[in-house]
């Protein structure tokens, strides 16, 4: 199954190998987009990347921060050639 990931309206990065985005929704949680991620481990960085066929281009303008699992702590995050570590602040859960 794909990599996908998912940015929701209160900022958090939800991730997972799941057949459609909407899989990786909580109860209560409102998607902005979303797409693939994949990992370039020797650049350190977490690669986001396309958009969702359920819910199109993360909307990173409806954010100020970031929130991403504490696994990915250390690694620049990128959307397309967007470094989004720079435009955005990044928290851990």
């Amino acid at each position: 199954m794909p990599q996908k990931f998912i940015v929701t309206s209160t900022g958090y990065l939800r991730y997972g190998d799941v057949r459609i985005h909407k899989h990786l929704l909580l109860s209560g949680d409102n998607c902005i987009g979303g797409g693939f991620y994949s990992f370039d481990h020797i650049g350190n960085r977490l690669l986001l990347e396309w958009q969702s066929y359920d819910y199109g281009s993360p909307k990173w303008h409806l954010l100020d921060t970031l929130k991403i699992p504490s696994e990915f702590k250390g690694l620049q995050v990128f959307y397309e050639d967007k470094n989004l570590s720079d435009i955005l602040n990044i928290e851990y859960y």
